[in-house]
């Protein structure tokens, strides 16, 4: 289907070519149900102004009606899985302190002492402790937040224990995250996370396990960052390589109430964007399995089965080896394809099995982010679940290749961020004052900000 007179703004598709939609469900075994569900909605199309990533009185908002009101992921739980661990998850000037008890119950405090407000823990910090102790005058509160002790209590008549227990912050779990809430009046994690949890049932992240956790910064701001994940568009020029492998232009893009949306984008489907001296499905497979055309892949095309159906099998042997698992039950779809969930305001979610990543992005200064990017693998079947590893720290110029464990796609990533900061130039010099986004293609983009205004909108008296 291609733009005509007819169509109104938002119907037009890749012409020539099936959606992916179309392409999953005539895989062998189909897809599940809800990678084929269509949602998708024109929100409109004038341009998205520059100041919303370059303005501090903008950032200054958020600040103050968007994080402050927002459900998002601290920490997994395999980061506080025994009494007395503890993490520190840091949002701009906010700090939350999440320990387990004694009797193994999450909690979740505001990282300051209610003496003098110093921090508890240090800033991204986790560890061990049997009390929360203020590491300026001593004041000692329990796991659960009970005041113990306070040197020279003679001289705090005015204080009483049981009125200063520490202040808790809003929590709940869901698929193995700890998720904070600074807004004790929030709705639950669950009506927050709309789809999620429905289309997450059998693609269970609490049955896997952090392999790798990279923490970068990016010389943008946080939401220009995040868009940068948001669509397949990039493709055909930031990942010229794979457009061979990859289909982008024909991707699909849902929207589902104000915070979840998805693309899906299939592997061992040619992009659109090759018009002429398309590769045959053996020469896929081949670049598929890292061979060039004119060697072969030594795995021979059986016939009636498409590349990516057999690369599918091959991916599922290959993890079935290093994680001892069966995964034969997972369709090509899960296997193989990039499947993201965007969970408002800043987390990504793959359920795949090849690409089964975990984005976060946080707010670093205007034109500054942190990254987090995490490789969610398999739990163990029998015997001990690896515990997390410490975060692998980047700064802006490095290689996300120095990283350990991500050789597969650590090219792939600084392809993707080494646009950030003369995107942030461009918009500081450019003549034009907003980025114009494609009615589909981007449209994730736009209902991100459109779910930015909503918060900034709500109680501004």
């Amino acid at each position: 289907m291609s733009l005509s007179d007819n169509m109104k703004p938002g119907e037009a598709r890749c012409p020539g070519h099936p959606t992916t939609k179309e392409l999953i469900g005539n895989d062998r075994g189909g897809a599940p149900k809800p990678l084929l569900e269509d949602s998708y909605e024109f929100l409109g199309d004038d341009d998205i102004p520059y100041e919303r990533y370059t303005s501090e009185k903008f950032a200054k908002a958020e600040d103050e009606r968007l994080w402050s009101r927002v459900w998002q992921w601290a920490c997994r739980e395999e980061h506080i899985p025994e009494p007395g661990d503890y993490y520190v998850y840091d949002i701009g000037d906010r700090s939350v302190l999440i320990v387990r008890t004694e009797d193994s119950e999450i909690k979740a405090y505001y990282n300051s002492c209610l003496h003098r407000g110093t921090q508890l823990k240090p800033a991204n910090s986790s560890g061990f402790c049997n009390e929360l102790k203020c590491p300026f005058h001593g004041w000692t509160w329990s796991l659960k937040g009970k005041l113990e002790s306070l040197p020279c209590d003679w001289d705090f008549p005015h204080v009483k224990k049981e009125e200063f227990s520490l202040p808790e912050v809003k929590h709940a779990v869901w698929g193995g995250f700890i998720f904070i809430n600074f807004d004790s009046d929030a709705k639950p994690l669950d009506e927050y996370l709309g789809v999620l949890p429905n289309h997450f049932k059998n693609w269970k992240l609490e049955d896997r396990y952090i392999e790798t956790h990279v923490v970068k910064k990016l010389p943008a701001n946080w939401k220009v960052s995040s868009e940068a994940f948001l669509e397949a568009y990039h493709v055909l020029e930031t990942h010229s390589e794979g457009v061979y492998t990859a289909g982008d232009a024909n991707a699909d893009y849902d929207i589902f109430g104000d915070h979840i949306s998805r693309f899906i984008h299939t592997i061992g489907y040619t992009s659109p964007h090759i018009t002429e001296n398309r590769p045959s499905e053996q020469e896929i497979l081949d670049m598929l399995l890292g061979k060039r055309t004119d060697e072969g892949s030594g795995r021979v095309l059986p016939e009636g089965s498409t590349a990516r159906e057999i690369y599918a099998e091959h991916v599922q042997g290959a993890m079935k080896e290093k994680y001892k698992q069966d995964f034969s039950n997972l369709t090509v779809t899960e296997t193989i394809d990039s499947i993201e969930y965007f969970t408002f305001p800043n987390a990504f979610f793959f359920p795949g099995l090849q690409l089964s990543m975990v984005y976060r992005f946080r707010p670093n200064g205007v034109d500054g982010a942190l990254f987090d990017l995490l490789f969610l693998r398999p739990k163990p079947i029998d015997g001990p679940c690896p515990p997390p590893p410490e975060p692998f720290h980047l700064e802006v110029d490095d290689s996300y290749t120095k990283c350990p464990g991500t050789e597969f796609l650590g090219a792939v990533y600084d392809q993707d961020t080494n646009n950030l900061l003369s995107q942030t130039k461009g918009f500081k010099s450019g003549f034009k004052k907003g980025q114009s986004l494609g009615n589909y293609q981007e449209a994730r983009t736009r209902h991100f900000h459109q779910t930015v205004d909503k918060y900034l909108e709500e109680n501004n008296g």
